[in-house]
C-alpha cells in the first residue's frame, strides 16, 4: 500500500510539473499560456491594469518567444474569461495581424481598452514594465 501511494504521488506530481512546463509568469507576476502555435493568453494575478497586460505580453514575447523588439503585439480576443486556466480576466496576444482583424500598426485607443486589434510594439509593450502604478 505505502508503494502504492508513492506512485500515485509521484504521478501527480509529474502530472502537474509537466502541465506548467508551458507557461511563463511574466516580470510583474502575471501568467502567460499558449492558446494554439499563434496566440497566447496573458492572465494577472488580480483584475490587473492594461498595463499589467501589455507588460506581460511584451515580456513574453521579448524573453520567451525570442522576438525583436520591432516586432508588434496585436489583440487577437478582448479582455474575458480565460481559456486556459479559470480565471475571469484574460486577454488573447498573437504576432500575427491577420489574427487580429489585420489592424494598422500603432492601433490603439488606450492601453486599457484592451480590444481586439490593438497592438503596439515589443518595446513598448515591455516598457510598461517599468512604470509605477498612477498613484503611487
Amino acid at each position: 500500500m505505502k508503494n502504492l501511494s508513492l506512485a500515485v504521488f509521484t504521478l501527480g506530481f509529474l502530472g502537474v510539473a509537466a502541465s506548467g512546463v508551458s507557461a511563463f509568469t511574466s516580470r510583474e507576476g502575471s501568467r502567460v499560456n499558449p492558446v494554439s502555435d499563434t496566440v497566447f493568453e496573458v492572465v494577472p494575478l488580480a483584475g490587473g491594469s492594461g498595463r499589467n497586460f501589455w507588460c506581460a505580453a511584451g515580456d513574453y514575447a521579448q524573453r520567451a518567444l525570442k522576438t525583436p523588439w520591432e516586432a508588434h503585439l496585436y489583440i487577437s480576443r478582448s479582455h474575458g474569461s480565460s481559456e486556459t486556466t479559470n480565471r475571469r480576466s484574460a486577454v488573447q496576444f498573437t504576432l500575427q495581424p491577420a489574427l487580429a482583424g489585420s489592424p494598422d500598426n500603432g492601433v490603439f485607443a488606450s492601453v486599457n481598452s484592451l480590444s481586439r486589434g490593438d497592438n503596439m510594439r515589443v518595446r513598448d509593450a515591455f516598457s510598461l514594465c517599468n512604470q509605477l502604478p498612477v498613484g503611487f
